[in-house]
Protein backbone atom coordinates (compact mmCIF):
# COMPACT_ATOMS: atom_id res chain seq x y z
CA UNK A 1 0.00 0.00 0.00
CA UNK A 2 1.55 3.49 -0.97
CA UNK A 3 1.74 6.06 1.63
CA UNK A 4 -0.90 8.82 1.01
CA UNK A 5 -2.37 11.30 2.68
CA UNK A 6 -6.21 10.82 2.94
CA UNK A 7 -8.96 13.12 4.05
CA UNK A 8 -10.64 11.10 6.59
CA UNK A 9 -9.86 8.96 9.57
CA UNK A 10 -11.90 6.08 8.50
CA UNK A 11 -9.30 6.00 5.18
CA UNK A 12 -6.23 3.86 6.76
CA UNK A 13 -4.25 1.94 4.64
CA UNK A 14 -5.61 -1.30 6.24
CA UNK A 15 -9.20 -0.06 5.72
CA UNK A 16 -8.28 0.48 2.19
CA UNK A 17 -6.52 -2.69 1.20
CA UNK A 18 -8.93 -4.52 3.40
CA UNK A 19 -11.84 -3.23 0.63
CA UNK A 20 -9.62 -4.04 -2.03
CA UNK A 21 -8.58 -7.22 -1.53
CA UNK A 22 -12.07 -8.15 -0.52
CA UNK A 23 -13.78 -6.66 -3.86
CA UNK A 24 -10.62 -8.36 -5.86
CA UNK A 25 -11.58 -11.51 -4.12
CA UNK A 26 -15.36 -11.36 -5.66
CA UNK A 27 -14.23 -10.70 -8.67
CA UNK A 28 -11.20 -12.43 -9.64
CA UNK A 29 -11.95 -15.64 -7.20
CA UNK A 30 -9.33 -18.33 -8.66
CA UNK A 31 -8.18 -16.05 -11.58
CA UNK A 32 -9.12 -13.96 -14.36
CA UNK A 33 -9.56 -16.68 -17.02
CA UNK A 34 -10.08 -14.55 -19.86
CA UNK A 35 -7.06 -12.31 -19.51
CA UNK A 36 -5.14 -15.59 -18.84
CA UNK A 37 -6.47 -17.42 -21.87
CA UNK A 38 -6.36 -14.70 -24.35
CA UNK A 39 -3.35 -12.35 -23.42
CA UNK A 40 0.51 -13.37 -23.79
CA UNK A 41 1.74 -13.68 -20.27
CA UNK A 42 4.95 -11.04 -21.62
CA UNK A 43 2.47 -8.59 -23.09
CA UNK A 44 3.11 -4.90 -21.68
CA UNK A 45 0.63 -2.23 -22.56
CA UNK A 46 -1.29 0.86 -21.77
CA UNK A 47 -4.52 2.35 -21.38
CA UNK A 48 -6.23 5.48 -20.73
CA UNK A 49 -9.18 6.27 -18.60
CA UNK A 50 -11.92 8.35 -20.50
CA UNK A 51 -14.36 10.37 -19.12
CA UNK A 52 -17.73 10.46 -21.24
CA UNK A 53 -19.75 12.50 -19.37
CA UNK A 54 -19.55 15.64 -17.25
CA UNK A 55 -19.32 16.22 -13.68
CA UNK A 56 -17.13 16.06 -10.40
CA UNK A 57 -14.09 13.15 -10.69
CA UNK A 58 -13.77 10.96 -7.51
CA UNK A 59 -12.00 7.97 -6.56
CA UNK A 60 -8.96 8.49 -8.24
CA UNK A 61 -6.79 8.02 -5.68
CA UNK A 62 -8.17 4.88 -5.15
CA UNK A 63 -7.65 3.89 -8.57
CA UNK A 64 -3.78 4.13 -7.87
CA UNK A 65 -4.25 1.55 -5.16
CA UNK A 66 -6.29 -0.87 -6.85
CA UNK A 67 -3.45 -1.11 -10.04
CA UNK A 68 -1.05 -1.60 -7.65
CA UNK A 69 -2.72 -4.15 -5.11
CA UNK A 70 -3.22 -6.45 -8.45
CA UNK A 71 0.26 -5.38 -9.35
CA UNK A 72 3.02 -3.48 -8.29
CA UNK A 73 4.42 -3.64 -11.75
CA UNK A 74 1.96 -1.41 -12.88
CA UNK A 75 2.56 2.50 -13.71
CA UNK A 76 -0.11 5.14 -12.75
CA UNK A 77 -0.07 8.65 -14.17
CA UNK A 78 -2.87 10.85 -12.88
CA UNK A 79 -3.72 13.37 -15.14
CA UNK A 80 -6.80 15.12 -13.38
CA UNK A 81 -7.30 14.53 -9.44
CA UNK A 82 -9.90 14.01 -7.46
CA UNK A 83 -12.06 16.98 -7.26
CA UNK A 84 -11.45 17.91 -11.19
CA UNK A 85 -14.67 18.85 -12.88
CA UNK A 86 -14.77 17.05 -16.27
CA UNK A 87 -16.50 16.80 -19.41
CA UNK A 88 -16.53 14.00 -21.96
CA UNK A 89 -13.04 13.55 -23.55
CA UNK A 90 -11.17 14.10 -20.54
CA UNK A 91 -8.32 11.53 -19.60
CA UNK A 92 -8.34 10.83 -16.07
CA UNK A 93 -5.15 8.75 -15.85
CA UNK A 94 -3.27 6.26 -17.68
CA UNK A 95 -2.06 2.72 -16.93
CA UNK A 96 0.96 1.32 -18.04
CA UNK A 97 2.26 -2.31 -17.83
CA UNK A 98 1.96 -6.13 -17.75
CA UNK A 99 -1.71 -6.38 -19.93
CA UNK A 100 -3.09 -9.10 -18.21
CA UNK A 101 -3.09 -6.74 -14.83
CA UNK A 102 -4.86 -4.07 -16.29
CA UNK A 103 -7.39 -6.08 -17.64
CA UNK A 104 -7.91 -7.87 -14.02
CA UNK A 105 -7.80 -4.17 -12.41
CA UNK A 106 -10.37 -2.68 -15.25
CA UNK A 107 -13.44 -3.34 -13.76
CA UNK A 108 -13.35 -2.83 -9.89
CA UNK A 109 -11.39 0.85 -10.83
CA UNK A 110 -14.49 1.33 -13.13
CA UNK A 111 -16.79 0.88 -10.67
CA UNK A 112 -15.64 2.39 -8.05
CA UNK A 113 -15.04 5.51 -9.93
CA UNK A 114 -18.31 5.67 -11.59
CA UNK A 115 -20.15 5.06 -8.45
CA UNK A 116 -17.78 7.42 -6.73
CA UNK A 117 -17.95 10.01 -9.21
CA UNK A 118 -21.77 10.52 -9.55
CA UNK A 119 -21.94 11.12 -5.80
CA UNK A 120 -19.52 13.45 -5.30
CA UNK A 121 -21.51 15.31 -8.75
CA UNK A 122 -24.56 15.42 -6.78
CA UNK A 123 -22.30 16.15 -3.36
CA UNK A 124 -21.12 19.35 -5.69
CA UNK A 125 -24.13 20.37 -6.88
CA UNK A 126 -25.92 20.15 -3.77
CA UNK A 127 -23.27 21.93 -1.96
CA UNK A 128 -23.50 24.75 -4.90
CA UNK A 129 -27.14 25.78 -3.69
CA UNK A 130 -26.08 26.25 -0.21
CA UNK A 131 -23.66 29.44 -1.31
CA UNK A 132 -24.62 32.20 0.84
CA UNK A 133 -25.95 29.96 4.01
CA UNK A 134 -24.53 29.06 6.75
CA UNK A 135 -25.29 25.26 6.14
CA UNK A 136 -23.41 22.34 6.24
CA UNK A 137 -24.07 19.36 3.72
CA UNK A 138 -24.62 15.89 5.29
CA UNK A 139 -24.25 12.53 4.14
CA UNK A 140 -26.28 9.36 5.73
CA UNK A 141 -25.91 5.72 6.61
CA UNK A 142 -27.88 4.75 3.87
CA UNK A 143 -25.08 3.81 1.92
CA UNK A 144 -24.19 0.21 0.22
CA UNK A 145 -23.03 -2.37 2.34
CA UNK A 146 -19.68 -2.52 2.19
CA UNK A 147 -19.14 0.33 -0.34
CA UNK A 148 -19.95 2.86 2.75
CA UNK A 149 -16.10 3.82 2.94
CA UNK A 150 -16.09 4.71 -0.95
CA UNK A 151 -19.00 6.48 -1.09
CA UNK A 152 -18.50 8.87 1.88
CA UNK A 153 -15.09 9.07 0.36
CA UNK A 154 -16.84 10.46 -2.30
CA UNK A 155 -19.38 13.10 -0.80
CA UNK A 156 -15.84 14.63 0.76
CA UNK A 157 -14.49 14.96 -2.69
CA UNK A 158 -17.46 16.70 -3.88
CA UNK A 159 -17.56 19.32 -1.22
CA UNK A 160 -20.36 17.73 1.86
CA UNK A 161 -19.48 16.92 4.94
CA UNK A 162 -19.66 13.29 6.66
CA UNK A 163 -22.03 12.67 9.02
CA UNK A 164 -21.25 9.68 11.68
CA UNK A 165 -19.80 6.63 9.55
CA UNK A 166 -21.26 3.45 11.67
CA UNK A 167 -23.47 2.92 14.67
CA UNK A 168 -19.84 3.38 16.78
CA UNK A 169 -18.64 6.63 16.13
CA UNK A 170 -21.75 8.87 17.45
CA UNK A 171 -24.93 8.63 19.58
CA UNK A 172 -28.17 9.42 17.54
CA UNK A 173 -31.60 8.78 19.26
CA UNK A 174 -34.12 8.73 16.60
CA UNK A 175 -38.02 8.55 16.88
CA UNK A 176 -37.78 4.94 17.68
CA UNK A 177 -35.05 4.85 20.39
CA UNK A 178 -36.97 7.91 21.72
CA UNK A 179 -40.62 5.95 21.71
CA UNK A 180 -38.73 2.95 23.20
CA UNK A 181 -36.62 5.15 25.69
CA UNK A 182 -40.53 6.64 26.67
CA UNK A 183 -40.18 10.32 25.39
CA UNK A 184 -37.08 13.02 24.98
CA UNK A 185 -35.90 13.56 27.94
CA UNK A 186 -35.72 10.08 29.27
CA UNK A 187 -33.63 8.69 26.34
CA UNK A 188 -31.16 11.92 26.74
CA UNK A 189 -30.97 10.53 30.07
CA UNK A 190 -30.43 7.06 29.90
CA UNK A 191 -27.41 7.92 27.18
CA UNK A 192 -25.68 10.03 29.66
CA UNK A 193 -25.85 7.29 32.28
CA UNK A 194 -24.50 4.86 29.44
CA UNK A 195 -21.29 6.94 28.41
CA UNK A 196 -20.19 7.53 31.72
CA UNK A 197 -20.52 3.90 32.91
CA UNK A 198 -19.05 3.17 29.67
CA UNK A 199 -16.06 6.01 30.49
CA UNK A 200 -16.81 7.02 27.08
CA UNK A 201 -17.22 10.57 25.03
CA UNK A 202 -19.43 10.32 22.09
CA UNK A 203 -21.44 13.26 20.43
CA UNK A 204 -24.87 12.93 20.89
CA UNK A 205 -27.71 13.75 18.46
CA UNK A 206 -31.31 13.70 18.86
CA UNK A 207 -34.02 13.65 16.58
CA UNK A 208 -37.18 15.81 17.06
CA UNK A 209 -40.67 15.61 15.06
CA UNK A 210 -42.14 18.41 16.83
CA UNK A 211 -42.03 21.92 18.11
CA UNK A 212 -43.02 20.41 21.17
CA UNK A 213 -40.13 17.61 21.34
CA UNK A 214 -38.03 20.51 20.30
CA UNK A 215 -38.90 22.01 23.69
CA UNK A 216 -37.94 19.30 25.86
CA UNK A 217 -34.62 18.73 23.94
CA UNK A 218 -33.61 22.29 24.43
CA UNK A 219 -34.93 22.23 28.14
CA UNK A 220 -33.18 18.81 28.72
CA UNK A 221 -29.69 20.00 27.25
CA UNK A 222 -26.44 17.33 27.15
CA UNK A 223 -26.99 16.71 23.46
CA UNK A 224 -24.38 18.06 20.46
CA UNK A 225 -26.91 18.59 18.50
CA UNK A 226 -30.79 18.91 17.75
CA UNK A 227 -32.30 16.90 14.19
CA UNK A 228 -35.22 18.77 12.41
CA UNK A 229 -37.00 15.74 11.14
CA UNK A 230 -39.73 16.55 8.46
CA UNK A 231 -40.41 19.46 9.74
CA UNK A 232 -41.51 22.58 6.60
CA UNK A 233 -39.75 25.54 6.28
CA UNK A 234 -42.05 27.90 8.99
CA UNK A 235 -41.54 25.20 11.56
CA UNK A 236 -37.86 25.18 11.35
CA UNK A 237 -37.92 28.56 12.07
CA UNK A 238 -40.07 28.14 15.24
CA UNK A 239 -38.01 25.35 16.33
CA UNK A 240 -34.56 27.96 15.99
CA UNK A 241 -36.09 30.20 17.81
CA UNK A 242 -37.03 27.62 20.41
CA UNK A 243 -33.47 26.49 20.60
CA UNK A 244 -31.92 29.67 20.60
CA UNK A 245 -28.40 29.35 19.15
CA UNK A 246 -27.66 26.70 22.27
CA UNK A 247 -27.49 23.50 20.23
CA UNK A 248 -26.58 23.33 16.22
CA UNK A 249 -29.81 22.57 14.38
CA UNK A 250 -29.49 19.68 11.78
CA UNK A 251 -32.74 19.49 8.90
CA UNK A 252 -32.99 16.02 7.94
CA UNK A 253 -36.09 14.48 5.43
CA UNK A 254 -37.11 13.69 2.20
CA UNK A 255 -35.14 17.07 1.29
CA UNK A 256 -34.05 17.24 -2.30
CA UNK A 257 -32.56 19.86 -4.72
CA UNK A 258 -35.82 21.65 -5.22
CA UNK A 259 -35.82 22.47 -1.51
CA UNK A 260 -32.62 22.47 -0.21
CA UNK A 261 -32.26 26.54 -0.15
CA UNK A 262 -35.09 27.24 1.29
CA UNK A 263 -34.20 24.66 4.05
CA UNK A 264 -31.00 26.12 4.15
CA UNK A 265 -32.42 29.54 4.30
CA UNK A 266 -34.19 29.01 7.70
CA UNK A 267 -30.58 29.23 9.41
CA UNK A 268 -30.01 25.85 10.27
CA UNK A 269 -26.22 24.39 10.31
CA UNK A 270 -26.98 21.02 8.87
CA UNK A 271 -28.61 19.80 6.29
CA UNK A 272 -28.64 15.73 5.81
CA UNK A 273 -29.79 14.10 2.47
CA UNK A 274 -29.58 10.21 1.97
CA UNK A 275 -29.87 10.71 -1.61
CA UNK A 276 -26.33 11.97 -1.90
CA UNK A 277 -25.78 7.76 -1.21
CA UNK A 278 -28.34 5.94 -2.31
CA UNK A 279 -29.50 7.94 -5.39
CA UNK A 280 -26.85 9.64 -7.04
CA UNK A 281 -26.37 8.37 -10.81
CA UNK A 282 -23.04 7.23 -12.00
CA UNK A 283 -20.44 9.07 -13.72
CA UNK A 284 -19.64 7.31 -17.42
CA UNK A 285 -16.57 6.45 -17.53
CA UNK A 286 -14.33 3.48 -19.38
CA UNK A 287 -10.85 1.99 -19.72
CA UNK A 288 -9.33 1.85 -23.44
CA UNK A 289 -6.11 0.51 -24.71
CA UNK A 290 -4.43 2.56 -26.63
Amino acid sequence: MQNSSFPAPYLTPEALQGFIQAALAEDVGDGDHSSLAGVPAEARKQARLLVKDEGVLAGVQLAELIFHQVDPALTVTVLLPDGSRVKHGDVALTVEGPARSILTAERLVLNCMQRMSGIATKTANLTNLLTGTRAKLLDTRKTTPNFRLCEKWAVLIGGGVNHRFGLFDMIMLKDNHVDYAGGIKPAIEATQRYLQQLGRQLPIVIETRTLEEVRQAAEAGGVDRIMLDNMKPDTMREALTIIDGRFPAEASGGITEHTIREVAETGVDYISVGALTHSANILDLSLKAF
